[in-house]
């Protein structure tokens, strides 16, 4: 598996690849100091596990994870216990204090292995949906538009706005590719209500479902979606 190590410290990004190299299944592909750096080498490199301490200089860990359309799994490294109820909501895979205990790390990695692929729902499929005291049973492929808030997701279908107790990034993964798409770190829309697509300046689109809804597509995305969709 593909890491990158995020850390302001040398010392601490020098002593943390030391013992991660006592994991061969862990391969680290590069070393950042800030968000910015970070950014451009997960766009670069395409990590699929960040090592991330929390406070940097300019934005922070959590701050940076907002920047990522499609976050890497995540394990914190950081000299701060404060942050381990929210790094848990952001569905980090560990929390580790500094410094960092072998063991530790090794239970850490450990849990990368438990995690087994979701098998993905079809379209037609029903599934149960509640919200407080009101329930439905809605196929799949009628959901327009699904939205993260933190560690919920909002169901748009018909005039409904449910609210489910699951992550956008947990909905991604059980998700067809061929109906949905994620728009940004916030949205997946489904392509069959597309209705119009403008393109914005940043080099984003600007997406309108049926129902009157409107959705930023990010910049990385729009790429994305010009290659999966174009001839």
């Amino acid at each position: 598996m593909k890491a990158l190590i995020i850390d302001d410290e040398r010392l601490a990004r020098t002593e943390l690849r030391r013992l991660i190299e006592k994991h061969p299944e862990i391969v680290i592909v590069g070393e950042a100091r800030d968000a910015e750096e970070a950014i451009e080498q997960i766009a670069r490199l395409e990590p699929e596990l960040l090592f991330l301490d929390i406070q940097m200089p300019g934005r922070n860990g959590f701050e940076l994870l907002e920047q990522l359309d499609r976050a890497p799994h995540v394990i914190f490294t950081t000299a701060y216990d404060e942050y381990a109820l929210k790094a848990f909501e952001v569905n980090a895979l560990d929390y580790l204090l500094k410094p960092v205990a072998p063991d530790r790390l090794a239970a850490a990695l450990a849990k990368i292995g438990e995690l087994k692929p979701k098998p993905t729902m079809a379209g037609d499929q029903q599934i149960f949906v509640k919200d407080g005291e009101r329930c439905w049973f809605v196929a799949l492929k009628e959901i327009v538009l699904l939205e993260s808030e933190g560690n919920y997701t909002r169901l748009y279908f018909g005039s409904n706005r449910p609210l489910v107790l699951r992550s956008l990034n947990y909905l991604e993964e059980r998700l067809d590719p061929a109906v949905f798409f994620r728009a940004s770190r916030k949205h997946i829309l489904n392509l069959k209500f597309i209705e119009n697509i403008d393109a914005w300046p940043n080099g984003g689109f600007r997406v309108r479902l049926k129902g009157s809804l409107e959705v930023e597509m990010s910049r990385r995305q729009a790429q994305t979606f010009k290659e999966v969709m174009s001839l």
